[in-house]
């Protein structure tokens, strides 16, 4: 039995865990915090910090296997562990080229991929003097995750938000849609594609709203989607899945904004709505199966469930039993027990043949599941309990009056 060794403990491995229990494998997981969402899915946790090289190397030794479920992991410990045997997913090569997005972005020039304008900065006085950038989008080269590390530039004012360390100051792309296509590539350059989907942002978080599967695309765009994504991905030389974020125009022109190189938010729906979802793909590469079915069984979409605004403390899901009650719905709840504002707490998949079902439910679900927290549950019920009373004594007046 393979001794296949995860790195992090967040959602993305819970999810990948639960795709180990179909294949002979034995888990292991580096993580620091023993209550995480994957922690007690493994068969072998062990306490420590994935971006330190010495708790790395030592988890590792041993291991047929490593991947990751984040970027900001120790690459050095990695490229030893690689070198001494211990096959890595994706590459340390692939993952030093890509968690800093000044090199990615350098990587796609070098490669001819298709991106959009940009310069590097090494801090906020770089950015004045490149006033002729605006509008633009200002990313920290290494450090930023789930919209962090990002500030939009569009006004002069604007530009005093950004950052005083190494980033990219990026022109702004002027986009119709926004597309994540998915790849799965095998040791032997195999490679898997599934559906592209369509990503809707909440611009003020700057996080996945939710997303529609497969992406309403004309052949020629999906052609060009395909083509490049497959691109961004082979030049790495690295087995594994990878997520590629793309700007699509109204022109039909493609732009690749970012690469994931591992599972991805943008791929949940695959777990009921693909024939083989991403994670089970992992396995397979890892293992050296044959790649899965990437075909969508049914078009889907994922709404994913964030902490609101202003909720922070033990968390409570609000209207969870109205969503469970809902036809071809998946709600998977991460496991962490504390919310906070912009947290992802868990993701709510729906199924049918119809889009305008998807978009209808997608919305009935953002309106009607809440994570909050239980000082606000509290709140609630007792505003509901209120509301009651009062329409209650109003019903008890009206039978009196009517007397």
């Amino acid at each position: 039995m393979l001794k296949v060794g995860i790195l992090g403990g967040g959602q993305l491995g819970r999810m990948l865990l639960q795709a180990a229990a179909n294949y002979p494998v034995e888990t292991y997981l580096l993580e620091n915090d023993e209550a995480a969402p994957a922690a007690h899915l493994c068969h072998h946790f062990v306490k420590g910090d994935i971006r330190n090289f010495d708790d790395v190397y030592r988890f590792g030794k041993g291991l047929d296997a490593l991947t990751i479920e984040i970027e900001s992991v120790n690459e050095d410990a990695l490229e030893r562990l690689e070198a001494e045997g211990v096959r890595v997913y994706p590459r340390p090569s692939a993952l030093r080229t890509i968690k800093n997005k000044i090199t990615q972005k350098q990587y796609y020039t070098q490669h001819g991929i298709p991106t959009a304008e940009y310069i590097i900065t090494q801090n906020l006085d770089g950015v004045r003097a490149r006033m002729d950038m605006l509008p633009a989008v200002h990313k920290l080269g290494m450090g930023g995750y789930d919209g962090k590390g990002v500030q939009m530039m569009r006004t002069k004012e604007d530009v005093e938000k950004g950052f005083e360390q190494p980033g990219v100051l990026e022109k702004m792309v002027v986009v119709d849609k926004e597309i994540a296509q998915i790849i799965a590539i095998g040791d032997k350059g195999e490679t898997a594609i599934y559906p592209p989907v369509d990503m809707v942002f909440d611009q003020r978080l700057n996080l996945l709203d939710y997303q529609i599967s497969p992406a309403d695309l004309p052949q020629s765009v999906l052609w060009k989607v395909e083509a490049i994504s497959l691109r961004a991905v082979k030049e790495l030389k690295s087995p594994g899945i990878f997520a590629v974020e793309l700007f699509v125009t109204k022109q039909g022109d493609v732009y690749v904004n970012e690469t994931a190189p591992r599972v991805h938010n943008s791929g949940h729906h695959t777990i009921e709505a693909n024939y083989s979802s991403q994670f089970d793909m992992l396995w397979r590469v890892i293992l050296g199966y044959p790649m899965g079915n990437t075909e969508a069984i049914l078009p889907g979409a994922i709404v994913n469930l964030i902490g609101a605004e202003g909720c922070s403390g033990e968390v409570h899901y609000e209207g969870l039993e109205e969503v469970l009650s809902m036809d071809n719905v998946f709600v998977h709840i991460y496991g962490k027990k504390e919310t906070k504002p912009g947290r992802k707490m868990g993701h709510v998949t729906i199924i049918s043949r119809e889009k305008q079902d998807l978009v209808y439910k997608a919305h009935k679900i953002k309106n009607t599941l809440r994570v909050i927290n239980k000082e606000a549950h509290t709140q609630l019920a007792a505003e509901a309990a209120r509301k009651s009373e009062e329409e209650a004594s109003e019903a008890r007046a009206m039978t009196t009056g009517g007397r």
